[in-house]
């Protein structure tokens, strides 16, 4: 059985919403295809589906035949679909500059004739020759399409366009040739070029600022894929070096990475040494040793050293076009607010249609004398002015820029409907260890029987030659020492080292150790011990063979920002949990040091899960944070699932968010983050639904019969293309929130 496999592809053509719903409509119901979501914002479309059942060619005819264009190959990379996309974009905001800057050309001298120099000898057909090159020359793409929605009995944002333009511009032809039709009726004829050209020059303008905006929105990707390295030197079996495409990389090839140089592909170090900055995937600012053994990531950057690695994850399965994938998804999936508008958008263009000839016929009932001149104008005015494309840009704009910052700050968002839940989170669940505490055990405190220096240097050494999980820990703490000769060295099971040092016997392990072997424990030294294991803390003793010279306790530490971490969450509202399969003593110990009051000791992966689904039960949105494979059932679990991006691959997948870092506070961050992307969203749907309902009915005349008001279309135009960009520019405000 063929397993469903989900790709992005670039879509020509669209320009609003309604257009958008109908290309996911018809792929949607497609045989074979699962799900269908199609970005206005990002001019694209995600499909998942059987390739057994269907593909591209059945795609691209569907959306062909459509009356737009599917673009890009099967075979194509993730991430060559965007670099696709980003051309694409580029491509149509050059020709919309190209045509609003000779629109505007036309269309300043036009307006100027028509408000100063009516009365001249052939104003009428200056005017004319002053719009229709902007008609159908610059605007012709409104007709082309609207030509083509109409031959598969559809209407989108170009019908109302080039209806309302083209009635216009006819209208003022046959008055400009049959101006007797009108004077024997005593009706002044107009003729209203200006209206039709300006129209389209602002709408023209309109859709330049919003390419250009939308552009913005995406940088978060455009960042991501600048990560890659095009090329990348290949190590021969000979020792020479050749400069190869990095999509001709192998897994086992080695690659050399030089000074200054992106790492191309994932893989481990198999010679030299150097820094690498990898701020760009855990958010840290210091660089980090790779010596042979270490792993490095496409995208992160060598410092001064140079050193050979082996790729190990090649094309997209590297860690970074696994981030742009995630990213991108998350950019083009819909939050569940998004599907209403989408509802409300397929049905709205028929009914501003139906709007606009309902007051053109009012009009000549009502009113005539002037009914007809003024009833087209409202005709006209109210297919300007009813623009669905601020609705259909003010969820996704919002969710894109939402889900690229988010990305720039480290925390990947799976999808648009987790961005949307996270504000909602009142409850939180940690776990304890590698979440809240750094996951490794760390030297917290210490206290010598003797001050001399000597001992430790022994102690230092002692530790370096054991294979205790412990040890290193201790040789860190005492770095700044001196190796001596130990000579006889003996690990003993369950108990620590022995060694012989200077004529002298030591030993390092825990109190047993020295208990078997009758050594002497100074009182204070026993009440130090007893005191740091009331705080859960492991012990090492360090000795000769008759006196203890030393206690070091050990712990799983905090991290540095838990503390900080949990205050913010708890001040925002958020009741915050910290389960662990540790002890009472070590879960209490951690959770008082975090600040956590409710907390729950030698807790099990199933219980874990049995907790989440409990409180969810209670009516509460959970968000559960963790980092192992035994959070993996509880990240799935909770309604927001927040994986530390340092933590397991599984972890990783179950959840909905991931924290790239091992920075607590990311979690606040996240859920502010949320809740301002939704704040901007409601905020665009609020401002494009006004805008419409006070535009229509002003547009139709409604304010006429109280002050003589009629809104020109010139004005209709404007505020339409305003409408949209003001919408892209709020979402872009997001970006530049603290």
């Amino acid at each position: 059985m063929a397993k469903n496999i989900k790709k992005t592809f670039p879509v020509s053509g669209m320009h609003c919403a309604s257009c958008a719903a109908r290309i996911e409509d018809k792929v949607g119901a497609m045989k074979g295809v699962s799900s269908a979501t199609v970005n206005l914002a990002t001019a694209s479309l995600t499909v998942e589906y059987d390739p057994a059942k269907t593909g591209m060619g059945d795609m691209k005819k569907t959306v062909d035949g459509l009356g737009f264009e599917l673009l890009a190959d099967e075979d194509e990379d993730e991430s060559d679909l965007y670099e696709i996309a980003d051309g694409l974009h580029s491509a149509r905001l050059r020709e919309l500059k190209s045509r609003t800057l000779w629109a505007v050309v036309f269309a300043v001298p036009l307006v100027v004739f028509a408000m100063f120099f009516m009365d001249v000898p052939y104003a009428d057909w200056i005017m004319w020759a002053l719009a229709t090159p902007v008609v159908f020359w610059l605007g012709r793409d409104f007709y082309i399409n609207a030509w083509k929605q109409a031959r598969h009995r559809a209407v989108n944002m170009d019908t109302l366009v080039a209806l309302s333009t083209g009635i216009a511009y006819v209208f003022s032809v046959f008055n400009m040739l049959c101006p007797r039709f009108w004077l024997d009726r005593g009706v002044e004829p107009h003729v209203y070029f200006e209206a039709s050209a300006v129209v389209i020059t602002f709408i023209l303008l309109g859709r330049f600022l919003e390419e250009k905006a939308k552009g913005n929105t995406s940088s978060a990707i455009r960042k991501l894929i600048g990560l890659r390295p095009k090329t990348v030197s290949v190590v021969l079996p000979d020792g020479k070096m050749t400069e190869v495409s990095i999509r001709s990389v192998k897994v086992g090839d080695l690659l050399l990475a030089r000074p200054g140089e992106k790492i191309a592909v994932d893989g481990h170090v198999v010679e030299g040494t150097s820094y690498v900055d990898e701020s760009m995937l855990s958010g840290e600012p210091e660089p980090v040793l790779k010596d042979a053994g270490k792993d490095v990531f496409a995208g992160t950057v060598n410092q001064k050293g140079s050193f050979v690695y082996r790729a190990q994850k090649v094309g997209s399965e590297t860690l970074l076009s696994q981030i742009i994938q995630m990213v991108g998804e998350a950019q083009v999936s819909k939050a569940p607010v998004q599907k209403l508008v989408d509802r409300i958008a397929s049905v709205f263009v028929p009914v501003i249609m139906g709007i606009a000839v309902l007051s053109f016929f009012l009009w000549i009932a009502f009113d005539p004398g002037e009914g007809f001149t003024h009833g087209l104008l409202a005709l006209v005015t109210v297919l300007v002015i009813a623009c669905p494309c601020a609705l259909g840009l003010a969820t996704p704009t919002a969710i894109m820029v939402g889900i690229g910052k988010g990305a720039e700050k480290g925390i990947l968002i799976r999808d648009a409907e987790s961005l949307e839940i996270a504000r909602k989170v009142d409850t939180i669940i940690f776990d304890k260890t590698g979440t809240i505490t750094e996951g490794r055990p760390q030297v917290t405190d210490a206290l010598w029987y003797t001050s001399d220096d000597s001992h430790k240097d022994v102690l230092a050494t002692m530790e370096k030659m054991s294979d205790h999980p412990l040890a290193e820990a201790v040789s860190d703490f005492l770095s700044n020492v001196r190796n001596v000769a130990v000579v006889n060295f003996e690990n003993i099971p369950g108990r620590g080292v022995r060694g012989e040092a200077g004529g002298r016997i030591y030993y390092a392990g825990n109190r047993r150790l020295l208990d078997d072997n009758g050594i002497v424990v100074d009182p204070t030294l026993a009440r130090f011990a007893r005191e740091r294991e009331a705080e859960s803390k492991t012990l090492v003793w360090f000795a000769d063979n008759t006196r203890a010279l030393a206690a070091i306790a050990l712990a799983d530490r905090l991290k540095d920002t838990s503390l900080e971490a949990v205050s913010e969450l708890k001040s925002s509202g958020i009741e915050v949990w910290m389960l662990t399969g540790d002890s009472e003593a070590s879960a209490r110990y951690i959770a008082a040091q975090a600040g956590i009051s409710n907390y729950r000791s030698g807790v099990l992966p199933v219980d874990k899960h049995a907790f989440i689904k409990r409180l969810q039960g209670e009516g509460r949105i959970v968000a559960m944070v963790g980092d192992g494979i035994n959070d993996s059932a509880a990240l799935a679990q909770a309604d927001l699932g927040i994986a530390m991006g340092k933590g397991s691959d599984i972890a990783i997948e179950a959840a909905k968010m991931t924290i790239i870092s091992s920075d607590l506070m990311k979690v606040p961050e996240a859920i502010k983050l949320s809740r301002q992307t939704v704040r901007t969203i409601r905020q665009n749907l609020f401002w494009a639904f006004i805008y419409n309902i006070i535009g229509v009915p002003i547009a139709a005349g409604v304010l006429y019969p109280l002050n003589g008001f009629l809104l020109n279309p010139m004005i209709a135009g404007a505020a339409m293309a305003l409408s949209s960009v003001s919408v892209v520019t709020n979402s872009l405000r997001l970006k530049w929130k603290k």
